[in-house]
């Protein structure tokens, strides 16, 4: 997982409530375990007409949003199913982080093993960064737990675990290797009941 400390990117607002993960990714696209190549389908129903072709209307296909990377939304993001493919298309698309009064508690889960920023903010903040345009940009300090829009600071809590996760780059199985040392060594205590079965591995080590 990549650090996140300082970030600056150019918002995109979808200013709407219970987005949840069918819209951000639906179920016909849930193909593989891969994280990869899900951004061309995100919110799919919402960015392609009937026929397939591009809606011009919906923010994400107009050429001003191509690179945008912070995802402005309402109440409830990410509510519904628990497809962790929500995560992975948010990101495969650009997007680093999502700011919304509040999220469903799978997805936020999720995004947070995935390097995908949930911040939560007050229904006012919200809708001050609702009023982003293209031109603006949002910065996210994950030091200062503050985000910076205009003339505005707004502040915000995050989780010291999760926190120390995006500040140093780690993910669940880096926190796990960590320890790698003491697992050894509480393995090499656990008795050899394998030992009379040849073939039968019982004991295993994170360096094996």
């Amino acid at each position: 997982m990549d650090k996140f400390t300082i970030f600056t990117g150019k918002p995109a607002v979808i200013y709407r409530n219970d987005i949840d993960t069918d819209q951000i990714i639906p179920k016909q696209f849930l193909k593989n375990i891969l994280r990869t190549g899900y951004g061309q389908s995100l919110f799919y129903d919402w960015r392609y007409q009937s026929d397939g072709r591009p809606n011009p209307a919906f923010i994400l296909n107009q050429p001003a949003y191509q690179d945008a990377q912070i995802l402005i939304a309402g109440t409830n993001f990410g509510s519904g199913s628990s497809r962790e493919h929500a995560a992975w298309a948010l990101m495969d698309f650009g997007f680093r982080v999502v700011i919304a009064e509040s999220f469903g508690p799978i997805f936020y889960n999720n995004a947070t093993k995935n390097g995908l920023l949930p911040i939560k903010l007050t229904k006012a903040e919200v809708k001050s960064l609702s009023q982003a345009t293209d031109q603006d940009r949002i910065t996210v300090d994950l030091t200062n737990l503050t985000v910076q829009f205009r003339e505005q600071t707004f502040h915000f809590a995050f989780e010291p675990m999760y926190r120390y996760k995006f500040l140093n780059g780690l993910d669940d199985i880096d926190l796990t290797l960590a320890h790698a040392d003491e697992i050894d060594q509480f393995e090499q205590q656990l008795p050899d009941f394998g030992a009379a079965t040849p073939g039968v591995p019982v004991k295993s080590t994170l360096h094996s």
